[in-house]
């Protein structure tokens, strides 16, 4: 196999590569991995204490709407803003309301320059406190000369992963990415540091006037890193901070076009390959960071007319023009803060002419083997073995486009798959989190928002779920405030009709109002899954009814709605699961409880803690025992020996079907087997 390719024809394969990438490249609406975990994460982080740290998830997750071919996400980046501070201007004067998730004691800092612009420290000046009555805010002033230091103290900088601002979370399971922790200190204005920036004059429109508005009502954050110069410095390097401007670049970097989106993926990409945000040994802090890249295409979408993006596409001469344009400011050591005026992000103490003068030589020749070569190959790489073996003989590019052409039509093809892989995650993801951490009210409003914003079926899952655990807790712990914050939070148009359940001192009668309601948003869901991904997995939509069902005592329902699922699963490739975590086993009669038990026994790994990959058991299994416990419930009005022997050879099939590490679809086939054979 040959390691190059040799390019016959470089306008072809610049074609070949513009043509490759918005093609491969999904855009919303979808749903991913990365951004459900992100989501889980941000709810995870939302504590119950009266103090707490709001979570917003920045980075790459948040500013990315297109999901290239090629993983683009190295970790979750996770921003927290105590409730308990505040940061304002210097000179302004102290709010008098704020938003509702802040504390009723609130410390303001000013804003104060340092000598570096972007740079500034945080002086305490007022303390407020919220009156009970109206909800304001009263103020007192404090004595000047107490400024904000570092959160983290110097003892535990070596007991975890700190890079600049943030606090790395890796995990030891690496089908998780890891996380990125950043304290910051909200700032609710715009600061005076980048006040030219909404007012500047602006050619090409972008952003345009509703972008640069929500944009300023956002304010922005003030992170703990002090500048390069400073950090060694023993009260400088403690006490500053830097501006930081996350939550406009979300904004505007989800206005951009899918071309300039791609573009930015590509700049970061080559960059990070070609190793260009590395010293030379790895002594010194790097020239360059994502951080570049992405100040160098801020400029760009607003100093260029969209027809330089669109007309005539060629993302190889855009990526060349602009990789040309930071080798020029690598040049002069001069890379404008896009926010903050007189602000350089190039430190003129560091230089690297090689750099500089390697990204000078780039032209479309250089780059379109390039991205063939390290890009392409490397998606094929992801594509079957038939697939990638084409580019065994895709030498010159009379031979390529058959091979691009081939992962296109793969990409496209698995789009629906791959979905209902996350899908199948979030699935497992929500309950597990939802058990393993203390849900609250809060943190429901944030699972809630974020799941809207991947997906609004997952939402309704989570509701669902969230009711089967409210229902848990009631049932074992009796009913709680906290219990009925939840309530209110996840069910407002329904809390009337939970309300008069609650009038009556009945826990037994609001946990059945609960799964109740909680049978019926997983219902919803269902149809709607098995609606969109009918063509990729077989889904039945009325396993929970049956359940329910079932547990009602109502053996006739039950048994009409699982013989009818029963022999629409029969043959299923995609084998869909109900999962049997501590919100669902609620819905199980006593012999599936003590199976799940057993499965522990027979297979430790199935641990309340590590097993919730194995903590399922299929809808055709679930269907199998209903239809067997329903015939034997009703044995003496519906059912005949011949209907039994059906029964068995539908289990006999089926445990011929299952995988062999579905440890509890066994044990459970096993056991209605047994009982069918008994009855005969």
């Amino acid at each position: 196999m040959r390691d190059e390719i040799t390019m016959a024809d470089e306008c072809d394969v610049s074609k070949i590569v513009t043509t490759f990438l918005p093609n491969t490249c999904r855009l919303p609406p979808r749903i991913c991995k990365n951004n459900l975990q992100a989501a889980v994460e941000c709810a995870n982080a939302v504590l119950e204490q009266e103090a707490y740290g709001i979570p917003l998830i920045t980075g790459s997750i948040a500013e990315f709407y297109i999901e290239p071919m090629l993983p683009h996400i190295g970790d979750v980046d996770l921003m927290y803003n105590f409730n308990t501070q505040l940061a304002i201007p210097r000179g302004h004067s102290p709010p008098t309301q704020l938003p509702a998730e802040f504390h009723y004691g609130v410390k303001v800092f000013e804003i104060i320059d340092s000598h570096l612009p972007g740079y500034v420290y945080l002086e305490l000046r007022y303390i407020l406190k919220k009156r009970t009555d109206d909800g304001e805010y009263n103020y007192t002033e404090t004595d000047k000369g107490f400024y904000a230091a570092n959160h983290i103290p110097r003892s535990v900088h070596n007991k975890v992963d700190i890079h600049g601002p943030a606090v790395l979370h890796d995990y030891m399971d690496k089908r998780y990415i890891p996380i990125d922790y950043v304290g910051c200190v909200r700032c609710l204005s715009w600061p005076p540091q980048a006040a030219d920036w909404p007012t500047r004059l602006r050619n090409y429109g972008w952003p345009d006037s509703a972008t640069l508005d929500r944009v300023v009502s956002n304010g922005c954050d003030l992170v703990h890193v002090a500048h390069r110069q400073c950090r060694q410095h023993e009260r400088k390097g403690i006490l500053q901070w830097r501006l930081s401007f996350s939550r406009a670049e979300i904004v505007l970097i989800n206005s951009w076009m899918p071309v300039q989106q791609i573009a930015y993926h590509l700049l970061r990409v080559y960059v990070k390959t070609e190793r260009l945000t590395e010293s030379a040994d790895n002594s010194e802090p790097a020239i360059m960071s994502n951080y570049h890249i992405k100040t160098l295409m801020l400029w760009a979408c607003e100093l260029k007319p969209t027809s330089w993006w669109t007309e005539n596409l060629n993302l190889v001469r855009i990526c060349v023009e602009l990789l040309q344009t930071l080798s020029i400011w690598l040049t002069g050591s001069r890379c404008p803060h896009y926010f903050v005026n007189n602000c350089n992000l190039l430190d003129n103490s560091l230089s690297d002419g090689a750099v500089a003068s390697k990204l000078m030589s780039i032209d479309e020749t250089y780059l379109s083997t390039w991205l063939v070569n390290n890009y392409i190959r490397q998606c094929a790489q992801l594509c079957p073995s038939y697939i990638s073996r084409l580019f065994d003989d895709a030498g010159t590019s009379m031979k390529l486009p058959k091979a691009v052409s081939e992962i296109v039509r793969w990409r496209v093809n698995t789009s629906l798959s791959d979905m209902w892989e996350a899908v199948v995650y979030a699935e497992v993801a929500i309950p597990k989190a939802t058990s393993t951490h203390s849900l609250t009210a809060r943190s429901c409003v944030c699972w809630i928002n974020e799941l809207t914003k991947i997906d609004e079926r997952l939402a309704v899952y989570f509701v669902g779920v969230t009711l089967l655990h409210v229902a848990r807790k009631i049932s074992r712990n009796g009913f709680r405030g906290r219990m009925i914050d939840i309530l209110a939070t996840i069910i407002q148009r329904k809390y009337s009709q939970c309300c008069s359940v609650l009038s009556e001192p009945n826990t037994s009668e609001l946990v059945e109002f609960l799964q109740k309601s909680a049978v019926e948003h997983l219902t919803t869901y269902r149809q709607s899954v098995a609606r969109d991904f009918g063509s990729v997995a077989t889904i039945v939509t009325t396993d929970f009814e049956a359940l329910y069902a079932y547990k009602r005592g109502d053996y006739q329902r039950c048994l009409q709605l699982s013989t009818r699922n029963v022999h629409t699963l029969l043959f299923a490739v995609n084998m869909t699961t109900v999962l049997t975590l501590p919100e669902f086993i609620q819905l199980f009669d006593d012999d599936v409880v003590s199976l799940a038990a057993l499965m522990v026994i027979v297979n430790p790994e199935c641990t309340v803690e590590d097993g919730y990959d194995t903590a399922y058991i299929c809808q055709v299994t679930l269907s199998l025992y209903l239809v067997t416990q329903c015939q034997l419930k009703l044995r003496h009005s519906v059912t005949s020996v011949t209907s039994l022997a059906r029964t068995l050879d539908y289990i006999k099939g089926t445990q011929r079907r299952v995988p062999r590490e579905h440890t509890l679809d066994h044990l459970t086939l096993k056991y209605i087997k047994r009982q069918v054979e008994l009855l005969k």
